[in-house]
Protein backbone atom coordinates (compact mmCIF):
# COMPACT_ATOMS: atom_id res chain seq x y z
CA UNK A 1 0.00 0.00 0.00
CA UNK A 2 1.23 3.42 -1.02
CA UNK A 3 2.12 6.29 0.91
CA UNK A 4 -0.99 9.10 1.27
CA UNK A 5 -0.29 12.51 1.19
CA UNK A 6 -2.29 15.22 2.06
CA UNK A 7 -1.57 17.91 -0.39
CA UNK A 8 -1.05 15.48 -3.50
CA UNK A 9 -3.78 12.94 -2.75
CA UNK A 10 -6.51 14.31 -0.69
CA UNK A 11 -6.11 18.48 -1.54
CA UNK A 12 -6.63 18.06 -4.70
CA UNK A 13 -9.96 16.62 -4.65
CA UNK A 14 -11.25 20.11 -2.97
CA UNK A 15 -12.83 20.84 -6.57
CA UNK A 16 -14.53 17.04 -6.74
CA UNK A 17 -15.81 17.30 -3.27
CA UNK A 18 -16.99 21.41 -3.70
CA UNK A 19 -19.18 19.71 -7.01
CA UNK A 20 -20.78 17.38 -4.72
CA UNK A 21 -21.24 19.28 -2.29
CA UNK A 22 -22.60 22.61 -3.85
CA UNK A 23 -25.36 19.76 -6.11
CA UNK A 24 -26.35 18.53 -2.64
CA UNK A 25 -27.20 22.17 -0.79
CA UNK A 26 -27.50 24.37 -3.63
CA UNK A 27 -25.75 27.04 -1.77
CA UNK A 28 -22.03 28.01 -2.71
CA UNK A 29 -20.87 28.92 0.80
CA UNK A 30 -23.01 26.23 2.36
CA UNK A 31 -20.46 23.79 0.33
CA UNK A 32 -16.98 25.75 0.77
CA UNK A 33 -17.67 24.75 4.49
CA UNK A 34 -18.72 21.52 3.88
CA UNK A 35 -15.11 21.14 1.84
CA UNK A 36 -13.37 22.76 4.42
CA UNK A 37 -15.12 20.71 7.20
CA UNK A 38 -14.29 17.73 4.75
CA UNK A 39 -10.44 18.37 4.60
CA UNK A 40 -10.61 18.85 8.64
CA UNK A 41 -11.89 15.56 9.27
CA UNK A 42 -9.70 13.62 6.56
CA UNK A 43 -7.05 15.22 8.59
CA UNK A 44 -7.76 14.47 11.25
CA UNK A 45 -7.90 10.84 10.54
CA UNK A 46 -4.57 10.54 9.00
CA UNK A 47 -3.54 7.77 11.27
CA UNK A 48 -6.39 5.97 9.86
CA UNK A 49 -5.95 6.37 6.45
CA UNK A 50 -3.42 3.34 5.70
CA UNK A 51 -6.42 1.27 6.15
CA UNK A 52 -8.54 3.06 3.64
CA UNK A 53 -8.93 1.24 0.24
CA UNK A 54 -9.33 4.90 -1.17
CA UNK A 55 -8.80 7.72 0.37
CA UNK A 56 -10.99 9.45 -2.67
CA UNK A 57 -13.91 7.55 -1.33
CA UNK A 58 -13.71 8.49 1.95
CA UNK A 59 -13.35 11.94 1.14
CA UNK A 60 -16.44 12.02 -1.05
CA UNK A 61 -18.15 9.81 1.63
CA UNK A 62 -17.40 12.31 3.99
CA UNK A 63 -18.68 15.43 2.21
CA UNK A 64 -21.78 13.80 0.62
CA UNK A 65 -22.38 12.65 4.87
CA UNK A 66 -21.84 16.37 6.05
CA UNK A 67 -23.74 17.71 2.72
CA UNK A 68 -27.04 15.76 3.52
CA UNK A 69 -26.90 16.73 7.22
CA UNK A 70 -26.41 20.61 6.49
CA UNK A 71 -28.86 20.63 4.10
CA UNK A 72 -31.26 18.63 6.48
CA UNK A 73 -30.63 20.79 9.27
CA UNK A 74 -31.52 24.23 6.70
CA UNK A 75 -34.50 22.44 5.83
CA UNK A 76 -35.70 21.86 9.54
CA UNK A 77 -34.99 25.28 10.65
CA UNK A 78 -37.43 27.07 7.40
CA UNK A 79 -40.69 26.43 9.11
CA UNK A 80 -43.58 27.79 6.68
CA UNK A 81 -46.05 29.92 8.53
CA UNK A 82 -49.40 29.05 8.67
CA UNK A 83 -52.70 30.45 10.32
CA UNK A 84 -51.98 28.41 13.56
CA UNK A 85 -48.36 29.40 13.89
CA UNK A 86 -48.66 32.87 13.89
CA UNK A 87 -48.98 34.97 16.72
CA UNK A 88 -50.56 38.30 17.06
CA UNK A 89 -48.78 41.00 18.08
CA UNK A 90 -48.00 41.46 21.50
CA UNK A 91 -48.76 45.85 21.18
CA UNK A 92 -52.12 45.20 19.68
CA UNK A 93 -54.25 48.35 20.03
CA UNK A 94 -57.57 48.55 21.18
CA UNK A 95 -58.78 49.25 17.58
CA UNK A 96 -56.87 46.13 16.26
CA UNK A 97 -58.45 44.42 19.03
CA UNK A 98 -62.16 45.38 18.31
CA UNK A 99 -61.18 44.40 14.75
CA UNK A 100 -60.37 41.11 15.65
CA UNK A 101 -62.90 40.22 17.91
CA UNK A 102 -65.46 41.66 15.56
CA UNK A 103 -63.82 39.35 12.20
CA UNK A 104 -64.05 36.41 14.95
CA UNK A 105 -67.47 36.95 15.56
CA UNK A 106 -68.61 37.03 12.51
CA UNK A 107 -66.70 33.64 11.48
CA UNK A 108 -68.70 32.16 14.70
CA UNK A 109 -72.15 33.67 13.16
CA UNK A 110 -71.24 32.18 9.62
CA UNK A 111 -70.11 28.53 11.34
CA UNK A 112 -73.43 28.53 13.45
CA UNK A 113 -75.23 28.97 10.04
CA UNK A 114 -74.04 25.83 8.02
CA UNK A 115 -75.75 22.45 7.86
CA UNK A 116 -75.99 20.90 11.21
CA UNK A 117 -73.60 17.75 9.65
CA UNK A 118 -70.88 20.41 8.24
CA UNK A 119 -71.24 22.43 11.72
CA UNK A 120 -70.81 19.51 13.57
CA UNK A 121 -67.41 17.96 11.84
CA UNK A 122 -66.28 21.54 11.80
CA UNK A 123 -66.45 21.65 15.35
CA UNK A 124 -65.10 18.42 16.01
CA UNK A 125 -61.57 18.75 13.53
CA UNK A 126 -60.86 22.71 13.85
CA UNK A 127 -62.09 23.55 17.23
CA UNK A 128 -61.66 20.03 19.39
CA UNK A 129 -58.93 18.62 17.14
CA UNK A 130 -60.44 15.67 16.99
CA UNK A 131 -59.06 13.04 13.62
CA UNK A 132 -61.13 12.17 10.64
CA UNK A 133 -61.58 8.41 12.16
CA UNK A 134 -62.85 9.83 15.12
CA UNK A 135 -65.42 12.16 13.38
CA UNK A 136 -66.43 9.33 11.32
CA UNK A 137 -67.16 6.99 13.90
CA UNK A 138 -69.00 9.50 15.79
CA UNK A 139 -71.08 10.84 13.15
CA UNK A 140 -71.91 7.44 11.96
CA UNK A 141 -69.81 8.53 8.35
CA UNK A 142 -66.90 7.40 5.88
CA UNK A 143 -63.63 9.41 6.90
CA UNK A 144 -64.02 10.58 3.12
CA UNK A 145 -67.61 11.53 3.99
CA UNK A 146 -66.01 13.46 6.62
CA UNK A 147 -63.10 15.17 4.61
CA UNK A 148 -65.76 16.27 1.59
CA UNK A 149 -68.37 17.82 4.16
CA UNK A 150 -65.27 19.66 5.99
CA UNK A 151 -63.76 21.12 2.96
CA UNK A 152 -67.22 22.54 1.91
CA UNK A 153 -68.09 23.83 5.37
CA UNK A 154 -64.57 25.39 5.15
CA UNK A 155 -65.18 26.64 1.50
CA UNK A 156 -68.73 28.43 2.39
CA UNK A 157 -67.53 29.81 5.49
CA UNK A 158 -64.90 31.15 3.58
CA UNK A 159 -67.17 32.85 0.75
CA UNK A 160 -69.21 34.09 3.02
CA UNK A 161 -66.43 35.78 5.26
CA UNK A 162 -64.88 37.51 2.26
CA UNK A 163 -67.75 38.64 0.62
CA UNK A 164 -69.20 40.67 3.57
CA UNK A 165 -65.38 41.34 4.88
CA UNK A 166 -64.80 43.27 0.97
CA UNK A 167 -68.60 44.82 0.79
CA UNK A 168 -67.10 47.92 2.52
CA UNK A 169 -63.64 48.36 0.21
Amino acid sequence: MQEISFRDDVLPLKDKLFRLALRITLDRAEAEDIVQDTLIRVWNKRDEWVHFESIEAYCLIVAKNLAIDRSQQKESQHVELTPELEEEPATEGPYDQLIHAEKMNLINRLIDKLPEKQRLIMQLRDIEGESYKKIASILNLTEEQVKVNLFRARQKVKQQFLEIDEYGV
